[in-house]
């Protein structure tokens, strides 16, 4: 995130370079490929950009009731695809009018739900995180490199009480952990984490969103200089979310709505945005610079070493210690969440899960954009 206060690398390190700026130029205006049309006679869905069809997935899911499946987007044809449980005719048109795909899947978001409710129940061991995955029509369950022995037959008992076609589960090579340590941008109590967002409190301060973990660790913050940025507000973690609240203590600090992607551009952030399932994201961290990938679930569930936290983002971007807090977000500028933990590096991969930024906004009564 860039403001005046905290001097920037001007180079991401060596490793992610390369993949920093191919990143980048990604954001660049037209880089995307056009699309080709539709086939001659072929009804199709509207085309939407991931913060519409968000907003069509949250308003259909209310409109379908116990039919509703979930939706995810299809970044290829940039369509909505919705699932739709023992759909009618009229469901289904419901749907369509919507300018979206129907689907017909087996489960409901309700039974999708119930099973995470039940692996929290009979599975809630560190090292195992799990998230409703729409294009499955499943939930997927993912064990860290330290599930093992009684704790993995704990966990395949789990799912395989919730009955066929319900749930999956998949190893992760790593080790669910939080993204803290190593890094630039802000310091407090010997941790170094990456700022996400800066925003304006309900009373008009300037001040930043970063994890929650991060605000745990310290009540003052620093930037790389030893300068002092701000106060710890509010802090979440572990629980309901992983995200904090931090005030800068000069009034005068400037606080634009803007992220510094490297190689001298910045992004301006114009809002704040639910993520929807499919959608490609970029994550800008201080540890591995700009990154993308695409999100994978959503209220995904995370069994920390240091706590449960629910409420979160899973996508395949990855990341590091150091790019705690770090900023999630669109090519269009749309704030998508703060970097929370996962598994892995970017040199392997892994998975990664963010606090969603509506929420944290909610929480905090802070707001966005330019």
């Amino acid at each position: 995130m860039s403001h005046r206060r905290i001097p920037k690398r001007k180079a991401v390190l060596a490793g992610a370079g390369a993949v920093g700026i191919a990143a980048a130029a990604i954001l660049l205006p037209n880089a995307n490929a056009s699309q080709s049309g539709p086939e001659p006679g072929k009804v199709t869905a509207k085309t939407l950009s991931a913060a519409s069809a968000a907003q069509v997935a949250k308003q259909l899911g209310a409109s379908l009731g116990d039919s509703y499946g979930g939706a995810y987007y299809d970044t290829v044809k940039r369509q909505l695809v919705v699932n739709v449980a023992d759909a009618d005719d009229a469901e289904k048109a419901r749907v369509e009018q919507a300018g979206a795909v129907a689907r017909p899947v087996d489960n409901s978001t309700g039974e999708l739900t119930s099973a995470t409710r039940t692996l929290s129940q009979k599975a809630g061991i560190p090292g195992t995180a799990w998230a409703v995955d729409p294009r499955t029509n499943q939930v997927l369950v993912t064990a860290d490199r330290t599930v093992t022995g009684d704790r993995w037959d704990t966990l395949e008992s789990a799912v395989e009480s919730l009955g066929p076609g319900m749930a999956r589960i998949q190893k992760s090579k790593g080790e669910f952990k939080p993204f803290v340590d190593g890094g630039d941008a802000i310091f407090g109590g010997g941790s170094r984490c990456s700022l996400g967002f800066n925003v304006t409190t309900q009373d008009g301060q300037n001040a930043f969103l970063t994890a929650g973990h991060c605000t745990a660790a310290s009540q003052q913050w620093t930037d790389e200089n030893g300068q002092t940025l701000g106060s710890v507000q509010e802090s979440v973690f572990p629980g309901e979310g992983d995200f904090g609240l931090v005030t800068y203590d000069d009034p005068n600090a400037e606080a634009p709505s803007v992220v510094d992607v490297g190689g001298g551009q910045k992004l301006e952030i114009r809002q704040a945005a639910e993520a929807a399932v499919g959608q490609q994201v970029f994550r800008m961290g201080s540890t591995t610079g700009l990154r993308d990938g695409q999100v994978t679930g959503l209220n995904a569930t995370v069994n920390y070493p240091e706590g449960t936290v629910t409420g979160l983002i899973q996508t395949n971007v990855c990341a590091e210690p150091g790019d705690s807090g770090g900023s999630l977000f669109t090519r269009e500028g749309d704030a998508i969440g703060l970097t929370s933990g996962g598994s892995g590096n970017c040199d392997v991969g892994g998975e990664t899960f963010f606090q969603p930024v509506t929420t944290a906004l909610a929480a905090v009564g802070a707001r966005i954009g330019g």
